[in-house]
């Protein structure tokens, strides 16, 4: 038991010097050079370049999948396709008494509060 409160102690001031402190930049920014550099003497080497994937695909939830019509559910595909269609939708039809044309009302405050 001890040993956990101990790992929790060390966590929670690793926490606080990496967010309310600087004292931290310096290390974190070195090992990021590092990174940067071994990506670039691995592009010269071979000739490749890494690819880091930033942004995150959207999913329709499985529990509005199961919930929706055929019709509801292809015009729902149709606005899971970037994140930026997804706030869009949020933005659009998701509020206090707003309708969607191709899904009922119950679906459509059910959608909005899954995703």
């Amino acid at each position: 038991m001890r040993g956990w409160i101990l790992i929790a102690l060390i966590g929670g001031v690793i926490y606080y010097f990496a967010t309310e402190t600087d004292k931290l930049d310096e290390p974190i920014a070195a090992v990021e050079s590092v990174f940067n550099d071994t990506e670039k003497k691995l592009k010269s080497m071979t000739g490749t370049k890494i690819t880091r994937k930033e942004e995150r695909i959207p999913t329709i939830p499985s529990e509005v999948i199961e919930r929706l019509t055929a019709k509801e559910l292809t015009e729902l595909k149709s606005v899971f396709t970037d994140n930026e269609s997804v706030s869009a939708f949020k933005d659009e039809y998701c509020g206090f008494g707003l309708t969607h044309p191709a899904i009922s009302k119950q679906n459509l405050q059910f959608i909005c509060d899954k995703i």
